[in-house]
């Protein structure tokens, strides 16, 4: 059974760019049956050679990947390829794409447009919430931690002071009558 299956997964297939805006793109594909795939590279270009990224996730299922920190107004190649138990696949067909413009974001012409790109707006809301929820609760963490240490150190740092009191009264005592006495020996 072993020499029957090969050792690369094949190419994915129906790559498709959707959700393009001026600064993301949404890649997905589908892989052919009856191969177990545990991940997915993605390779992405710009046509003008700038910049290249290459994106791998493993242990994944996702058919789909989120193209973040694209240039406004440029053209991008991508390739994506199947990880397998065994190795990866060929890259599948090149797709091309341009992204948006700033300005194309709120079409005025179109009220359809308009809604799609409120949507993308709302999500992009929900996950700046999302995100300050967590900065807030690690903040609130970070402060119970520094209030914690500080109650600690305030105990330790009395306790010492209460010692060291305790220690310096008694040499205190001792030494007073000494530096008189000591004057005194050395008058007579």
């Amino acid at each position: 059974l072993s020499l029957a299956h090969p050792d690369r997964p094949p190419s994915p297939v129906n790559v498709t760019v959707t959700q393009l805006k001026a600064n993301s793109a949404t890649v997905s594909w589908d892989v052919p049956e009856g191969d177990v795939v545990i991940g997915y590279a993605i390779l992405q270009q710009r046509q003008d050679g700038q910049m290249q990224r290459f994106i791998r996730e493993v242990n994944t299922t996702n058919r789909a990947c989120v193209l973040w920190d694209l240039a406004e107004d440029a053209d991008y190649i991508i390739q994506v390829q199947s990880i397998g138990l065994y190795g990866e696949s060929q890259a599948s067909k090149r797709v091309h794409f341009r992204t948006l413009k700033e300005t194309d974001r709120l079409p005025s012409n179109s009220s359809n447009q308009g809604d799609i790109t409120m949507e993308g707006l709302d999500k992009d809301r929900q996950l700046q919430t999302g995100e300050i929820i967590i900065i807030v609760a690690v903040l609130l963490m970070w402060a119970a931690v520094i209030a914690l240490f500080c109650r600690q150190y305030d105990i330790i740092k009395d306790n010492d002071s209460n010692n060291n009191k305790e220690k310096t009264k008694p040499s205190s005592e001792h030494s007073t009558p000494e530096r008189p006495s000591g004057g005194l020996l050395r008058s007579k």
